[in-house]
């Protein structure tokens, strides 16, 4: 363990940068001078910070962070995660540990909230079932890049291919060579085991769903099932980092990109910052509930998206109905119309 002290006050803020196998510490005392600078393994961590008095520790947000996170809370700490990016730009001069440490003490600092070893678990089931859909898709769209190669074509979804499959596996055309029809059968196969994994884990998610009272009030929003409710809880918990949905939808980046500057106010399209996995779930109940018109939606949301339907394309449609609004939902504040100017005569720009 090497160890650099500067001041003999005690320590009441600690820097936190974790590595895979050692971590760089530095301690401020309450004038905000350096009191220590260390940097230990893995295994003395929680017996250095056990010697100290409880105070503030932070540290970067990132792979095993709250794991580390939750092991010092233990100790009597408080801990806070930071996101990383902005730590980033408190960095100062050339980059190295502990001037990672120095920067995650930032004193305004919006902060992740520590996941609990459930939500870890449930984020986890979510990781999995997100790369064993986009391995299905990878099958499928593979399987259509070999027959459209030899002259077949096939209409667009799973659905349509899965039930022309079976028909060209037992009557090959022509144009299929045995080799080809070998490697689609193979792929064939590879995509029913996909299926039936993806199958087992959506059962998992969904029946511990059914058990979190969270998920459960998330199910009663139009639009939302097991999934989306399982994968909120998993990133957010209770949603108590935020102080309303807004919030939440600017996390999530569903909110329109700023650059403002002086008197001007100039607004692009969304940020898509944060969770793009959440926010994907999100857009795609929203294009269910546009398309399907579910009776829960219909009653709640109908005047709603009529209304937005007339001054809106299809898509910023979707991007709307996507954003939550916590309890602002009754009570959307509707926009004025778009006022189009008039097309300049034969076509051409003013």
């Amino acid at each position: 363990m090497h160890t650099h002290q500067k001041s003999s006050d005690p320590v009441a803020t600690i820097g936190l940068d974790i590595g895979k196998n050692t971590f760089h510490l530095v301690g401020l005392d309450k004038r905000g001078s350096i009191a220590m600078r260390i940097k230990v393994s893995r295994n003395q961590l929680a017996r250095r910070l056990a010697n100290l008095s409880p105070c503030l520790v932070g540290l970067e947000a990132g792979s095993g962070s709250h794991h580390i996170a939750r092991q010092i809370q233990a100790l009597g700490h408080d801990v806070r995660l930071l996101p990383a990016q902005y730590v980033k730009p408190f960095l100062k001069g050339h980059k190295n540990d502990y001037r990672d440490a120095e920067a995650v003490q930032r004193p305004t600092m919006n902060f992740v909230a520590i996941k609990t070893p459930e939500q870890s678990d449930l984020l986890s089931l979510h990781r999995v079932r997100s790369r064993l859909v986009r391995q299905r898709t990878a099958v499928i769209n593979q399987i259509r890049g070999l027959l459209i190669e030899r002259g077949i074509t096939v209409r667009q979804a799973p659905g349509p291919l899965r039930k022309v499959l079976p028909e060209v596996l037992s009557s090959p055309p022509e144009a299929l060579s045995p080799r080809i029809l070998r490697l689609i059968a193979e792929l064939d196969q590879d995509w029913r085991r996909l299926d039936q994994r993806l199958e087992a884990l959506s059962a998992e998610i969904a029946s511990l769903s059914e058990d979190d009272c969270a998920c459960q009030r998330l199910m009663s929003v139009p639009g939302i099932g097991p999934i989306i409710s399982s994968a909120v809880v998993a990133a957010i918990g209770t949603g108590s980092g935020f102080k309303q949905g807004r919030d939440f939808a600017a996390w999530l980046g569903l909110v329109p990109k700023q650059e403002s500057t002086g008197d001007r106010t100039k607004l692009g399209r969304i940020s898509k910052r944060g969770n793009k996995y959440l926010r994907t779930l999100f857009v795609q109940a929203a294009h269910v509930v546009l398309e399907r018109r579910p009776a829960a939606a219909t009653r709640a949301l109908l005047p709603w998206i009529d209304q937005a339907a007339r001054r809106l394309a299809h898509r910023n449609l979707q991007l709307g109905k996507a954003v939550p609004r916590g309890s602002d939902r009754g009570s959307r504040r509707q926009l004025p119309p778009v006022q189009r100017s008039p097309a300049p005569p034969h076509g051409r720009n003013p």
